[in-house]
């Protein structure tokens, strides 16, 4: 048995999201419901479990660690995991160790996860709105986030902002935040807005905003020049010539990436998602808990599962009936 996972379809999985929790400070729209029912403690994996378990994973040949939630931040010791895992970065088995925020906490963090190793942040922020910026989240405060960004920043964390495409929402502010991420040396992706969780009262097909569209736009404005370079992400990236700023599209509805996809997603009750937009998922706790000395039933199940990876997801709007909706909140499997 080789240390490496390798799915059906010959792809390497070498990339690792993993939820350390379902809770989030925030309520954005296109994540969860303003009233969420959040986990009980006792089925999130503990602090020394998600370590073993990300342990197994990089045993495995995953390169790539990045955590997520809900909000990775909120999670009570949470920088006490960051640290666990510094220990595989400098080992060399981990190449990269990273996290994705609304950055609400990242003015209370930011040098602890740099000191952890940590170089890379993402941060969602979809609009430079106040007003907007506190619809969409519901909860959150655009001057707290404003106010993490300049800490990592400070701390030497490079910075990329990802922010989800809204058809009448963020359109009119895409050279806006273009613009405003040029000037403080970030790089920018853009996400479709995807078809999971409680979509009762929400048009979502009303919402998409293709990124063909933010791609024409910007091409209005800026010379465009396409970058082969991958970051073990879904992104495509163009350089902007004009500012030298790299611009990420990630389209799951208008042009899925699912050939090249390397990538699996642990949930913070140690369910495994093989596919981000199929609900086929393996349960990888009990046989963590079950064989508290001994690995070898959890790196079995890790392999059962990646063997059953699917070739695709099912999303799918060319329809206009939002074919391949998920039923679970995207703060479940973390993105």
């Amino acid at each position: 048995m080789t240390n490496t996972l390798v799915d059906p379809f010959q792809r390497a999985v070498n990339y690792l999201r993993v939820s350390v929790t379902d809770r989030c400070d925030f309520r954005c729209v296109y994540c969860m419901t303003e009233n969420m029912s959040f986990l009980p403690k006792k089925e999130l994996l503990s602090l020394e479990e998600l370590d073993r378990m990300c342990s197994a994973f990089i045993n495995l040949g995953v390169k790539k660690l990045r955590i997520t939630g809900g909000e990775p931040l909120v999670r009570r010791g949470i920088m006490t995991f960051f640290d666990a895992m510094a220990r595989h970065l400098e080992s060399g088995a981990l190449q990269e160790l990273t996290l994705t925020t609304n950055g609400s906490q990242l003015s209370r963090f930011a040098k602890d996860l740099a000191a952890a190793g940590v170089k890379r942040v993402n941060v969602s922020l979809d609009t430079l709105n106040d007003e907007k910026f506190a619809r969409v989240t519901r909860w959150g405060r655009l001057s707290q986030v404003i106010k993490g960004i300049d800490a990592a920043q400070a701390a030497g964390l490079r910075i990329k902002i990802n922010a989800v495409a809204l058809r009448g929402f963020n359109e009119d502010e895409l050279l806006d935040l273009t613009k405003w991420c040029a000037d403080r040396d970030m790089d920018m992706t853009w996400i479709e807005v995807m078809p999971m969780g409680d979509m009762e009262g929400i048009e979502r097909i009303g919402q998409f905003w293709p990124l063909g569209d933010v791609r024409a736009q910007l091409g209005e404005h800026y010379t465009l020049s396409e970058l082969s370079e991958r970051t073990g992400g879904p992104a495509r990236y163009v350089r902007l010539e004009e500012t030298g700023q790299k611009i990420g599209f990630i389209t799951p509805l208008s042009h899925n990436f699912c050939e090249s996809c390397n990538r699996v997603r642990l949930t913070c009750t140690g369910e495994l998602y093989m596919c981000l937009g199929q609900e086929d998922r393996a349960a990888l706790r009990d046989a963590l808990r079950e064989n508290p000395d001994d690995n070898a039933p959890l790196v079995a199940a890790i392999r059962t599962a990646i063997a059953n990876k699917p070739k695709g997801h099912d999303f799918d709007y060319s329809r206009q009936d939002g074919d391949g909706q998920m039923s679970r909140h995207m703060s479940h499997t973390g993105g």
